[in-house]
């Protein structure tokens, strides 16, 4: 089969790799669709994302969708046949330690979690730009009837979109701002919408991530680049830009009393930033990440109608990388789909 593997900084390939064959517990999926994220952006430019540091060739992706091809060794009764459409939950966590009481259930904040298409552990976690991967039984999450896989393969980002929504409460008749318009802040956008907000204010540095969180249910949008001031007394913003000096401009623009959810990842190291009005204005500041199951949750958005159309700027070939990644890491695109079949 034919994979995308980044060696190291700026070296990506499209290689041929043994076709991997499924054990007990075990379920291959033929891949189909997959989209590309920042951190798959991140190997290629860096070699690293976070903390993670390419130290073996990795092949990446972790939003994908695909058919059930082959089932391991004593699978039975498993509610899927072959050729169903699935996508598939890419955490797996390490070990079986126990989260204390105060955090049961986040399965997303055990210490050690393997992620499809991650270099935090060595040996590496393959992920899913592939034509097929061996994934356990209990990652498959069914695509229903209605949802193209295409579609199936951004439950993963909108799964992290909802699970910044969740953390910030309660938001029906709630005021929202969404500071950043990537993949991830549209997502909310659409996310904010679909928990009730009353209005949803999307800010950026660019215009053309703003067009599309119009497009995905933003009443209002922000053009920073041009001067224009983020809203004032915000009940609830959700930071999904990552940028240190966003986070001054969001608190002074929250309510007192208001909730700040960051979901943006912030680089690692101290960085610059204004936190004064987090004192003043006691905001709840509060970190999403990843998410637990709401992945789920996003397919029974999508199968309601949800439609993320606007947010799919791009299509190409597997043979098409090394353009496909150049054009999602540029001013004018969002979310950039791989054709993986």
């Amino acid at each position: 089969m034919r994979a995308v593997i980044a060696h190291g900084a700026g070296d990506l390939r499209v290689e041929e790799v043994a076709d991997p064959t499924p054990g007990p517990g075990e379920v291959l999926v033929r891949m189909e669709w997959g989209g590309i994220c920042g951190s798959d952006l991140s190997y290629w430019r860096h070699g690293s994302t976070g903390t993670a540091v390419l130290t073996e060739p990795l092949i990446l992706g972790h939003e994908v969708a695909g058919r059930v091809a082959a089932f391991g060794p004593g699978i039975e009764a498993t509610g899927y046949e072959l050729g169903d459409p699935v996508t598939v939950h890419p955490a797996t966590v390490v070990g079986d330690q126990e989260l204390p009481d105060r955090i049961a259930g986040r399965s997303n904040l055990h210490r050690m979690v393997r992620y499809f298409g991650s270099a935090a552990f060595t040996p590496h976690t393959p992920g899913g730009f592939s034509g097929f991967r061996v994934v356990s039984l209990d990652q498959l999450r069914a695509v229903p009837a209605g949802v193209e896989l295409r579609a199936a393969a951004v439950a993963e980002p909108l799964g992290v979109a909802l699970h910044a929504v969740h953390r910030a409460g309660d938001l029906t008749g709630r005021s929202v701002l969404v500071s950043g318009c990537g993949p991830i802040g549209v997502l909310v956008v659409a996310a904010a919408r679909a928990a009730g907000a009353a209005m949803i204010t999307a800010a950026d540095v660019a215009s053309y991530p703003l067009g599309i969180a119009r497009r995905m249910g933003a009443d209002a949008v922000v053009d920073l680049a041009a001067g224009e001031p983020l809203p004032a007394d915000v009940e609830v913003t959700i930071e999904a830009s990552g940028v240190p000096a966003a986070i001054g401009p969001v608190f002074a623009a929250t309510a007192r009393g208001g909730v700040v959810v960051q979901v943006g990842n912030l680089p690692g190291g101290p960085q610059p930033a204004d936190l004064a009005a987090l004192v003043s204005r006691e905001l709840d500041y509060r970190g999403s990440y990843r998410f637990v199951d709401e992945i789920t949750d996003a397919l029974r958005l999508l199968a309601g109608g949800l439609d993320i159309e606007p947010l799919l700027t791009h299509t190409f070939d597997l043979g098409q990388v090394t353009e496909a990644f150049e054009v999602a890491a540029g001013p004018q695109s969002s979310k950039v789909m791989l054709r993986l079949g």
